[in-house]
């Protein structure tokens, strides 16, 4: 167990980030959960839940608040949030919480960071600049976005997408051998950092269908993805592929690396969204903290029916705690 509490943010009031912080809670002994502290407006957990508040002023007072009632560090938002009915205001406070939630987690009063899912359209609103919350956290820990990497994990799949929300007629012609590598080198050095794989093996997916078919299908695998491989294989990393997207992901494929590297956003979701729908966690690489998030969206349509199921949002705290204990443990070992 991690020696200081986690810190979730709550995410966008009005959506469902709230109503899973607090049922993880609730099934705290069921889901295994270590102790954490909740960052938000305390609104908007009563709005969708009627559990015990624990309200502190120190993280380090999780671990003793944990069993009385859910440990917050309170975040008012200008005005309270309806369930399902975002706002400006309620945007404000989601940015707020990240930053705090970051901030602890820089100065160790928290041993990881876990976001609660935001909206984007209510972020960039108020003048929010980044593609979303990794590269936000990326700045404030001063580390470059294009030396992190988003990997989503699930029980059986770890996947990594090179490109990710941009358009797809745009894939092809942002895909580089230098960010290919950039991604897998963050991939790599994540696996063993968060996941203690001291010689971690990389698939790394073709582009085209097929893998390009030698060409006939499309050049990306012959003049970008291979170079990349053999400048990784060079460096000495366990680097396969390129591989044809559709024979990844089966079981027998899937047991032959602990991570697959993917071209574009969907060649890496979807697989891992079929296989762990309920339990997909997104998981910074790159950072000198641990991030992880569900793997799901603010859900503004379910907000407030008492709907929502924690299992993605326990997932992503199990991890952090996880990764956290394993970096403690490098640097013990160290």
């Amino acid at each position: 167990m991690p020696a200081q509490p986690l810190a979730v943010s709550l995410g966008d009031p009005a959506g469902i980030g709230p109503e899973v912080v607090g049922k993880c809670w609730d099934y705290r002994a069921r889901l295994d959960l270590p102790p954490f502290v909740a960052i938000g407006d305390p609104r908007s957990l009563a709005a969708v839940w009627d559990g015990p508040i624990a309200t502190i002023d120190d993280p380090r007072e999780a671990d003793s608040a944990f069993d009385i009632g859910l440990p917050l560090l309170a975040l008012a938002s200008a005005e309270p949030d309806v369930p399902g009915v975002p706002s400006v205001a309620g945007a404000h406070c989601s940015l707020d919480s990240l930053e705090l939630a970051v901030g602890l987690a820089r100065s160790g009063s928290a041993s990881a960071v876990v976001t609660g899912p935001v909206s984007k359209v209510q972020l960039y609103a108020i003048g929010f600049s980044h593609p979303g919350q990794t590269e936000f956290v990326a700045e404030r820990c001063g580390v470059s976005s294009s030396n992190v990497a988003m990997m989503l994990a699930g029980p059986t799949l770890r996947t990594v997408p090179v490109t990710t929300h941009i358009p797809l007629a745009d894939a092809s012609s942002l895909l580089s051998t230098s960010l290919i590598e950039a991604r897998a080198r963050a991939t790599l050095r994540g696996l063993q950092r968060n996941f203690g794989i001291a010689d971690p093996r990389l698939a790394i997916a073709g582009f085209n269908p097929h893998a390009g078919e030698g060409g006939a299908l499309g050049r990306e695998e012959i003049e970008i993805i291979i170079p990349a491989i053999d400048n990784l294989r060079a460096e000495g990393w366990d680097v396969t592929g390129p591989h044809p997207a559709d024979t990844m992901f089966h079981a027998a494929a899937r047991a032959r690396y602990d991570a697959a590297l993917c071209m574009y956003h969907d060649q890496a979701l979807i697989p891992l969204k079929a296989l762990h729908f309920d339990e997909g966690v997104n998981l910074t690489l790159g950072l000198p903290i641990v991030r992880t998030a569900p793997d799901h969206g603010t859900a503004f349509d379910i907000a407030g029916l008492d709907r929502a199921e924690p299992t993605a949002m326990a997932a992503a705290i199990r991890m952090a705690a996880s990764c956290a204990a394993q970096r403690a443990a490098n640097l013990h070992r160290a």
